[in-house]
């Protein structure tokens, strides 16, 4: 099931504090970019972000999940309503991309 144009939206308004936040529709999902690195993305309207240390570090109960078959598995955001945990998370994980 493709991602909503909805849920793209609602995630954007999360992050709207950062600057840089771009995103690429790819095949009915978004790849989710912060300062032109690829940070994570919406697959079937999860929030899934790659397991960097920082993420691991800052979300250690996230369920790992798999974007689609046969990709890597990612971290889902656990709580896409905490706009501050959103933003130290994509800050710290900058760094490691």
């Amino acid at each position: 099931m493709p991602s909503s144009k909805e849920f793209l939206d609602f995630i954007l308004t999360q992050l709207s504090t950062l600057s840089d936040i771009t995103y690429r529709a790819m095949m009915g999902e978004y790849i989710i970019y912060y300062h032109g690195k690829i940070i994570g993305g919406i697959y079937d309207n999860r929030f899934l972000v790659k397991p960097t240390a920082a993420a691991q570090r800052i979300i250690p109960n996230a369920t790992m999940e798999t974007p689609y078959p046969g990709a890597k598995p990612m971290m889902m955001i656990p709580d896409i309503e905490d706009t501050e945990l959103l933003v130290k998370l994509f800050n710290e994980m900058y760094e490691e991309l």
